[in-house]
């Protein structure tokens, strides 16, 4: 009878502790990027893969997001990681526009490549300013993205709205670029890298063109947000662009809870800096990218492990 019970308590603490083993196999993490058919959703996808290989023991969901939305998100701890523009992150640390308060709970880990503001048009849609754009059918994204929001404040320094426009649709890229094609849209307004998959499909189909930034257009946004930097869209970073312009640009950078778990925080960057290769067939603006580079200063506070990471990658003045 003591054998049969012993046995019986033996078989059920197993069990128990199987169950128990079996509950904390995954860690559950949630990390939002961006649209299908924009740059981060597949950046975040090869993060995913790598993470999961290196840690069995987490389990990684990515998301689609948008850049000013994801920090909301982090904020408030729906979101583990992150993918934001620098100059989202910064206006949000203030409760600038389109951020209805200050952040508190948002803590950087690292920088990941530029981004371009690309304003993009039908090319004999004769779009050279933005006074040009009255009257003019545009496609963008929903509210809450990086780029929508830009191409208001673009609208504004000719004291123009969306009511000047002819028609204006809120998509994604991929549907954006579409609308193009079929002649629905004249011009299509996006925050992402280049060359950026979306007008690369649309620049096979139709000749296009890109606004070019005037010095005083930049001096403006810069004096908004110092994070803001203006570089060049090179001839050739699309089929048929023969002619190179300047557009406002900023950085895409990983954003976290400041108290999300250190040991999630060195996976991710562990990821990414130890597989540049890898990251550079999915997104070309990754090539080359260093350690050094991805713990930029942009003016967020950065995460705790962020900076263990990096001082243990040699990277001084983060003590």
């Amino acid at each position: 009878m003591f054998r049969r019970s012993t046995a019986a308590r033996l078989a059920a603490c197993t069990a128990l502790g199987l169950m128990a083993a079996g509950t904390a196999h995954a860690q559950a993490i949630t990390m939002a990027t961006g649209q299908q058919g924009g740059s981060w959703f597949p950046v975040g996808g090869q993060i995913k893969a790598i993470v999961e290989r290196e840690n069995p023991d987490i389990d990684f969901t990515v998301t689609p997001g948008a850049g000013a939305a994801n920090v909301v998100g982090v904020d408030a701890g729906r979101f583990q990681i992150a993918f934001a523009n620098s100059i989202s992150t910064v206006d949000s640390l203030e409760g600038k526009e389109p951020f209805r308060k200050p952040t508190t709970n948002v803590c950087n880990i690292g920088i990941l490549y530029p981004q371009y503001f690309q304003i993009v048009s039908i090319a004999d849609a004769n779009v050279n300013g933005i006074a040009d754009m009255a009257g003019k059918r545009l496609t963008t994204q929903q509210v809450g993205n990086t780029g929508e929001f830009l191409t208001r404040e673009l609208l504004a320094l000719q004291d123009m709205s969306y009511e000047d426009l002819g028609s204006v649709a809120h998509t994604s890229y991929s549907d954006s670029a579409t609308q193009m094609k079929d002649g629905h849209a004249d011009i299509f307004t996006l925050g992402s890298s280049l060359p950026t998959g979306s007008v690369m499909d649309l620049a096979s189909s139709r000749d296009i063109a890109l606004m070019n930034v005037d010095d005083a257009t930049f001096e403006h946004f810069k004096a908004k947000n110092a994070a803001f930097q203006l570089r060049d869209v090179p001839a050739g970073a699309y089929p048929g662009f023969d002619q190179a312009i300047k557009t406002l640009s900023y950085d895409t950078h990983m954003v976290a809870p400041c108290d999300t778990d250190g040991t999630i925080v060195k996976a991710v960057l562990a990821a990414v800096a130890d597989n540049v290769d890898s990251f550079a067939s999915v997104n070309k603006s990754m090539e080359g990218l260093t350690v050094e580079e991805m713990a930029t200063d942009i003016g967020v506070p950065m995460h705790s492990a962020a900076k263990e990471f990096y001082a243990e990658r040699g990277i001084a003045g983060m003590e």
